[in-house]
């Protein structure tokens, strides 16, 4: 398997068996973690920074995020390209606002 279509999975960021837009079940689950791998911070068409967090625009709207889901859409990601993580957009707002 090359690094490049090396599948990581997205809440513990450790490396899956999967490919980069390998067809997946819809329990299919992180070998580390057991969160649900087929869900819509593993697809490819993620982003938090569109409407509706997905750059498919004939997708169902889905409102979480990280539950398996049944999207016809859906193309399994390598799970790094997420966008800044809730932990860098705080540290990001602290230090915008921080007093001196």
């Amino acid at each position: 398997m090359s690094a490049s279509s090396e599948v990581y999975c997205y809440a513990c960021n450790k490396p899956t068996e999967l490919e980069s837009e390998q067809k997946i079940l819809r329990h299919e689950e992180c070998p580390h973690c057991q969160i649900h791998l087929h869900c819509c911070k593993m697809c490819t068409f993620y982003d938090s920074t569109v409407y509706n967090e997905c750059k498919e625009p004939l997708a169902e709207r889905l409102v979480e995020k990280e539950k398996a889901n049944f999207c016809s859409y859906f193309k399994l990601g390598n799970g790094k390209d997420l966008g800044p993580s809730k932990e860098d957009l705080l540290s990001a707002a602290d230090a915008l606002f921080k007093k001196d």
